[in-house]
Formats: structure tokens, C-alpha cells, sequence
């Protein structure tokens, strides 16, 4: 069992941004991450809409952030799957895959989400035999192939594009008629050649042998079919708000509502980040959640040392 000051779960940018902030404040800091740092930063190549970077490597963004958190003292522990997370009185209590418990009066919760799955029949029978939720960890293995990227949103048209450098040609098949991706990044693949979109489509099977080979889709009331080597999906994330054995208030799809200092319906536990119901998912909006949080949470703890030598 160990105690801390601030518990952080999760090490994207909200929640190192939270510890660098904490650990400033000479609060006893720990970052868990069930993986390496840097969260959705490790998924992206290029990042080129946080102020102060025309262009980076999300990779290389993720590893001056932990770098810079664990300069302040932070007790960075990657590859440390949390279980659960329970409350008992002031005492948030973090149980580890491992059997270890780490308490503190504080928690931040910056957990982010998992892909949301297209639930049809072949994509949990092909992944990883051609069906993938990251073209940066798996682009290169499709060279010169043709390949159907699922979605509408940023990430789909953006990573559509990261796929041309290695595919022949990218689908992006998108249910609706429009695109929900910032106009910028639709621009960008709209000129790119080697990208076509295919709208209207709705997703049925992903079909193959030992590999993907085909995506059957209808469109217009018509089954069609489309041959590829692989199919990459972007369809959003399922928040891990479930972490939390405690009540928290959320939205319906999960994502976890707080006050304007990103504290939760609990006392003493704030969300931050992905897991967080927002507006807009951004690097620079998650430091500022994790910026806002770490202030809340110093004060937080100040109050409570006041109470008890009062």
C-alpha cells in the first residue's frame, strides 16, 4: 500500500499536464498508465494544432511531456493497469492489476477511452489479421495495398491520409453524407489523390480467409462490396469512466460530467481529458483540464491539512 497526496490515472497530455502542475505544488504525485505515456499522442503522427509546435511527432510531444513531469519529482509508473477505483471516507483508493493499493485524498482521473468497436460480423475475427484501430502502429505492413478506413470524424480522414504514404489507394466509407472532420483536414485529403470517399455507407461484414479481402457495405439500398487488404477503424472511443466503482454523474454514452474545475459529483475526484464530456477533444484542451484539475486538487488538500489541525 502507498500513499500519495494526488493519484493521476492516466498519462496522455490531461493527465501529465495534472501531475507536472501537481508535483509543482509539492503535492506527492503518481501517474499510472496501463501502457506506455503519452495516450493518443503514441496513435498520432503529426501533431500540428497545439500552439507552440508548427509541427511534432505526437510520439516526441508525449516524451517531453513525461519528461518534464518527471524533472518536478512525479512518480511516473507506465505499464501498471489500474483494476478499480473505489472511495472510502476522504480516501480515494486505486487498486492495481498487480494487487498493489494506492490511496491518496485526491484522484484525477484521466483514463482517455478505448476505440468504439463497428460491431460487425468479421472485425473482431480479423483483428489483427488486416482489421486495425491505428494506422501509425500498423500502416507499414500494408504497402502497396488498397485499404478501407471506417469513419467520418478527424481522426478517420486525418489517419486516411497518414495511410497513403504506404497504401496504393484509401477508401474512407463514411455512413452519412457529409464529413464531420475539420474542413482543413478534408481539404487536405480531398487533394490527395490517392484517397476516395465513399458516402452513405453503412458497414455489414468484413469479410476474408486468413486475412481481410473484402468490406460489404449498402448504400442507397444496395449491397456492394469493396476488395481491400485491410480496414481501419475510427468511429470514436468508449470513455473508461467504468474504472470508477463509485457514482459518478456522466452523460449517456459514459463520458464523465464535472463542475467548471473538472471536479466530479465526488469530492476530491475530478475527470479530465478524453473521459471527460466536452465540447471538443484536443491536446490543448486537455492540459487545460489537467491545469485546472491540479490547481482544484491542491486547494482540495490544503483545506483538508486546515481542517485537521483545526
Amino acid at each position: 500500500m502507498s500513499d500519495y497526496d494526488v493519484v493521476i490515472v492516466g498519462g496522455g497530455p490531461a493527465g501529465l499536464a495534472a501531475a507536472l502542475y501537481t508535483a509543482r505544488m509539492n503535492l506527492r504525485t503518481v501517474v499510472l498508465d496501463r501502457g506506455p505515456l503519452g495516450g493518443q499522442l503514441l496513435n498520432t503522427e503529426l501533431v500540428e494544432d497545439y500552439p507552440g509546435f508548427e509541427s511534432i511527432l505526437g510520439s516526441d510531444l508525449a516524451m517531453k511531456m513525461g519528461d518534464h513531469a518527471r524533472r518536478f519529482g512525479v512518480d511516473v509508473r507506465d505499464f501498471e493497469p489500474v483494476h478499480e477505483i473505489v472511495v472510502e471516507g476522504d480516501t480515494k483508493v486505486v487498486r492495481m492489476e498487480s494487487g498493489e493499493e494506492l490511496r491518496a485524498p485526491a484522484l484525477i482521473l484521466a483514463a482517455g477511452g478505448l476505440p468504439r468497436y463497428l460491431e460487425v460480423p468479421g472485425e473482431k475475427e480479423y483483428w489483427g489479421r488486416g482489421v486495425s484501430y491505428c494506422a501509425v502502429c500498423d500502416g507499414a505492413f500494408f504497402k502497396g495495398q488498397e485499404l478501407a478506413v471506417i469513419g467520418g470524424g478527424d481522426a478517420a480522414v486525418e489517419e486516411g491520409e497518414f495511410l497513403t504514404r504506404y497504401a496504393s489507394r484509401v477508401y474512407i466509407l463514411h455512413r452519412r453524407s457529409e464529413l464531420r472532420a475539420q474542413p482543413i483536414l478534408v481539404e487536405r485529403a480531398q487533394a490527395n489523390s490517392k484517397i476516395e470517399f465513399i458516402f452513405d455507407a453503412n458497414v455489414k461484414e468484413i469479410a476474408g480467409d486468413d486475412k481481410v479481402q473484402d468490406v460489404l457495405y449498402e448504400q442507397h439500398g444496395e449491397l456492394k462490396e469493396l476488395h481491400v487488404g485491410g480496414v481501419f477503424i475510427f468511429i470514436g472511443f468508449v470513455p473508461n469512466s467504468s474504472l470508477l466503482k463509485v457514482h459518478v454523474d456522466h452523460d449517456a454514452a459514459g463520458y464523465i460530467q464535472t463542475d467548471r474545475n473538472m471536479q466530479t459529483s465526488v469530492e476530491g475526484i475530478w475527470a479530465v481529458g478524453d473521459v471527460r464530456a466536452q465540447l471538443t477533444k484536443q491536446i490543448a484542451t486537455a492540459v487545460g483540464d489537467g491545469t485546472t484539475a491540479a490547481v482544484a486538487a491542491s486547494m482540495y488538500i490544503s483545506a483538508l491539512k486546515d481542517a485537521a489541525r483545526a
